[in-house]
C-alpha cells in the first residue's frame, strides 16, 4: 500500500500562518542539491529574512539545509 501526504486544506491555507526565515550562512560550498534548496525557498542574498507560508512542503525544504537556513519566528 502506497502512502499518501495529507493535503492542505483551503481552511488551513487561509489560516495565514507564517514562518520567517533568515539565511545565515554562505551556499557556495553546499552540494548542488543544497544550493536549488535555497534558491527554492526564495533566498537571493545572505542574511535575508523572508516570509513563507508555514507547510509542510516549506518545513521539509528548511529540514534539508538546517546548517544554511535558520528559523527565526513564526507566527499564527
Amino acid at each position: 500500500m502506497a502512502r499518501t501526504r495529507k493535503k492542505t486544506t483551503a481552511a488551513e491555507a487561509k489560516a495565514g500562518a507564517t514562518i520567517h526565515l533568515k539565511w545565515v550562512r554562505s551556499a557556495i560550498a553546499a552540494p548542488v542539491k543544497h544550493k536549488l534548496v535555497v534558491k527554492g525557498l526564495g533566498f537571493t542574498r545572505l542574511n535575508q529574512v523572508i516570509e513563507r507560508q508555514d507547510t509542510p512542503s516549506i518545513r521539509g525544504m528548511v529540514a534539508k539545509v538546517p546548517h544554511l537556513v535558520k528559523v527565526v519566528s513564526g507566527s499564527n
